[in-house]
């Protein structure tokens, strides 16, 4: 989705468009994906940890993920807009899944452990999307030797192959990861949606009451926010300022291989001197990227660029989410996770229509294509220093303990 995607869907599925158009369709779809899952992330959390439904819900988004993937390789040629459709539903059921896998950390590794085991999750991820990446790269540069007539149908089948990649590595976690038991029960039907959407209104409350967790909340929905906007749209702004489809896909394999290893690191980085500061680090490498990769003008700096990425994105992924982990209670970690989500999918709503806009309202002004592509990148920016700001007066510690005190307070009430 990040390489394959924005490439066809620019010079396939958008054909004859104007680029800084589809730049600004690319970011609206993503925008849209994103407040979607942000709306049902919370009430599914909620749902799923009344009644030990987390595989269930999770089998079910991970199924329609799948399919919209596939169906990908059948939408013809000049059909943005279906394509749009089929994007957002796959996003959908990815993400939303999301909230149920996030939330089983707290039943396969210990608060000790959950450092290394979410970097060692995201740094198995970039391995596994790495591989599958490689050989649909060599497929569209050599699709004769694969049987492919043309480089466009190699991109075409890449879709199908990611989905039946993603249902292939999909059946361990069915088969080998035990959910915990809650003392709620699932009853399907409208009933349950009111509950858990009543949960889901209790849970906001409560989270207001835990200061820690409520301004870490705010720090990562901005942070991860730049992340995400890196991350979906790089391929789309390298094409923007014309580099070569070659060099881009070669930046990308770049990320996941480097991105392998490094979220290892990261994970042992955050054991020794703390996820904080980890984090810190990382914030302020992707200032740096942001502000840079502005200025670029040659594809060895873009290569340096994929570097960095790689070298930070698995590590403030895994070590944001096993901080989380650590200062929510654990019997309520669906619920819990389901608002973290939620921030990150709204997150994803702001910066693809940052830069959507930004490019759009420059190119207004009179300014080239190049400059008005430079100027949205570089609005990103400001996420990050946000981001950081607030995530400065978050203290671990005093997080988990109170919220510790706030439900043995309430449970003895």
């Amino acid at each position: 989705m990040a390489g394959f995607f924005p490439i066809f869907f620019k010079g396939f599925w958008s054909d004859g468009a104007d680029p800084v158009v589809t730049t600004a369709r690319l970011g609206f779809a993503h925008s849209l994906a994103g407040i979607t899952v942000a709306l049902m992330a919370p009430i599914l959390g909620a749902i799923a940890d009344q009644g030990s439904v987390k595989k269930r819900f999770l089998a079910f988004f991970a199924l329609l993920g799948i399919t919209m993937t596939a169906s990908l390789f059948f939408i013809e040629k000049g059909h943005w807009q279906l394509a749009v459709i089929t994007y957002v539903l796959a996003a959908i059921g990815f993400t939303a899944g999301n909230v149920f896998y996030d939330s089983l950390i707290t039943a396969v590794a210990s608060p000790k452990r959950m450092h290394r085991v979410s970097s060692l999750g995201f740094s198995l991820g970039y391995l596994g999307g790495g591989l599958l990446f490689a050989l649909n790269v060599w497929t569209t540069l050599s699709p004769a030797t694969f049987g492919f007539t043309s480089d466009v149908e190699a991109v075409r089948f890449a879709f199908l192959s990611v989905a039946i990649w993603w249902a292939l590595f999909s059946l361990p976690i069915f088969f080998v990861v035990r959910e915990p038991q809650s003392e709620g029960s699932f009853t399907p039907g409208l009933q349950f949606v009111k509950m858990g959407f009543k949960q889901f209104i209790d849970t906001f409350h409560e989270i207001r009451r835990l200061k820690g967790i409520f301004l870490f909340l705010a720090a990562y929905w901005l942070y991860i926010d730049g992340v995400d906007t890196i991350v979906v749209m790089a391929v789309n702004y390298g094409q923007s300022i014309g580099f070569e489809t070659k060099d881009l896909i070669t930046a990308l394999l770049m990320v996941q291989f480097i991105g392998f290893p490094a979220a290892i690191g990261f994970g042992l980085l955050g054991d020794r001197i703390g996820a904080r500061n980890a984090i810190f680090i990382a914030i302020g490498v992707y200032l740096f990227i942001s502000i840079w990769g502005a200025f670029m003008n040659h594809k060895n700096e873009f290569y340096v660029l994929a570097g960095c990425i790689g070298l930070v994105q698995g590590g403030i992924q895994a070590l944001s989410r096993s901080f989380y982990a650590r200062i929510i209670p654990i019997e309520k970690s669906a619920e819990f996770f389901g608002f973290y989500n939620m921030v990150g999918k709204f997150a994803a709503v702001i910066g693809p229509v940052l830069i959507g806009f930004t490019a759009v309202a420059v190119k207004s002004m009179g300014y080239s294509q190049d400059i008005a592509s430079r100027a949205s990148l570089s609005s990103v920016a400001i996420l990050f220093v946000l981001g950081g700001a607030l995530f400065y007066f978050v203290n671990e510690e005093k997080a988990r303990t109170e919220a510790k005190n706030h439900y043995a307070e309430k449970n003895n009430k």
